[in-house]
């Protein structure tokens, strides 16, 4: 970092109290059956409910492929029989397969073929819209005759198995690192030119990417961090089931500190587990505290919260909570906040922080997911400017979730530069 001695100084602030919380018990008797029978009335019409959902959504994405890959293209009946047989056997298994390897069970086997799959399903489900759409366009033009629907069928199979293919292979290669200069005119010029290298949703899962972590901390390592912040959603699984897998980040290096913070998945796989597994692996759990460290006589504060859905986990002390996060904290000095999804950005933008690190949308991961990850979140990556002070860096991800495949959304190890004094406006 430009020649300057940098150190980590004391940790400080605290951790979130929560209250338990408490459940009336119906007395036995008369009122507590029917109360009894009005819950679980209440749960089967929910379930119904989810089920007619699910239902609804699983034939809306095999339609469109269903339709313009085989129904429409006037293939012989074997294939139109084939192809229509793989996608009803599809919309029947992959509810048990997801519940048998996301659910209580956790077989990674049968995650990883419902993952996959529906990765599949997913592009298929999108070119074969856009295929549909020119097929339209040409029958209007005048343009393929006869043969103009299995013209369109045979394009939209070969651009969606390379756009499989070559999405498969961006997911599991160790991510291009992206360079970005963050200016932040509360930054002493002791602190000029720190080094915050970024990952974030590592999404260690059923498939063992034990030796692809590894080549991400060698990769960390070699750009020099000053300061190297894990944005959460660290793994599907308890750590029991990752250790090996999360092994490697026991071996990153820092010279001020190593912060992480839970996502929304660890919510589903041990959260407390995980911020004591990372504490094991010698990194700095920002559960809603924050650490303080100190270059050239500057100094920086270093918060993190809890994920937004944290509140709603049930685990005691575990919600996002800001105010204790800062407890402590000198309010003249410039604020780094660690929160895992931007939509929290409007509180930190309340509390005048000065760059908040989030992760989260995998910046849609497989496109044209981007959109619908737009409709719940005020980014989908990049540097952002929200209020007068306050920007957001929200990366695309490390790793990825579920279908082992990205589409026009490149994973990313971050080094943000932080620059002390104003410079060009955030986009």
């Amino acid at each position: 970092m430009g020649g300057t001695e940098l150190r980590g100084d004391v940790v400080s602030g605290s951790g979130t109290g929560g209250e338990a919380g408490t459940v009336a018990a119906a007395a036995p008797g008369e009122d507590g059956g029917a109360a009894g029978d009005a819950g679980r009335g209440a749960r089967r019409r929910g379930g119904l409910r989810r089920l007619g959902v699910l239902v609804v959504v699983l034939v809306a994405l095999c339609l469109p492929p269903w339709w313009t890959l085989f129904a429409g293209a006037g293939w012989p009946f074997p294939v139109f029989l084939g192809g229509t047989a793989v996608l009803a056997a599809w919309m029947v298994s992959f509810p048990f397969l997801m519940i048998a390897g996301h659910g209580p069970r956790r077989l990674d086997r049968a995650a990883r073929f419902a993952d996959t799959s529906l990765g599949v399903v997913w592009v298929l489900f999108t070119w074969s819209v856009l295929g549909a759409l020119v097929g339209v366009v040409l029958a209007g033009l005048g343009v393929g005759g006869a043969d103009r629907a299995r013209t369109v069928a045979a394009a939209v199979a070969v651009v969606a198995a390379g756009l499989l293919g070559w999405g498969h292979r961006e997911a599991m290669r160790v991510p291009r690192v992206k360079r970005l200069d963050v200016h932040l005119p509360r930054l002493g010029g002791g602190l000029d030119g720190t080094r915050v290298v970024v990952l974030a949703d590592t999404h260690y899962g059923p498939i063992d990417r034990a030796v692809w972590s590894a080549r991400v901390a060698e990769a960390v390592n070699r750009l020099d961090a000053d300061v190297v912040v894990h944005a959460g959603d660290i793994a599907d699984g308890t750590p029991a089931q990752r250790r090996e897998q999360s092994a490697p980040l026991g071996t990153v290096r820092a010279r001020l500190a190593k912060v992480y913070v839970t996502g929304n998945h660890e919510y589903g796989g041990e959260a407390q587990g995980w911020l004591d597994r990372m504490a094991e692996l010698g990194w700095e759990p920002l559960h809603n505290r924050h650490v303080v460290v100190e270059g050239g006589g500057d100094s920086l504060v270093l918060a993190g919260v809890d994920d937004v859905t944290a509140e709603h986990s049930g685990l005691a002390g575990h919600r996002a909570n800001l105010v204790d996060a800062l407890a402590g904290a000198d309010p003249a000095l410039p604020v780094l906040l660690v929160a895992h999804q931007p939509k929290y950005v409007p509180q930190a933008a309340a509390a005048g922080i000065d760059l908040q690190i989030s992760g989260h949308t995998h910046g849609g991961q497989i496109w044209p997911f981007n959109f619908l990850v737009r409709i719940d979140q005020p980014v989908v990556h990049g540097l952002s400017r929200h209020g007068e002070r306050t920007q957001l860096y929200t990366s695309r991800g490390t790793g990825f979730w579920g279908p082992p495949f990205r589409v026009f959304a490149p994973s990313e190890i971050t080094v943000l530069t932080l620059r002390a004094g104003a410079g060009p406006a955030a986009g």
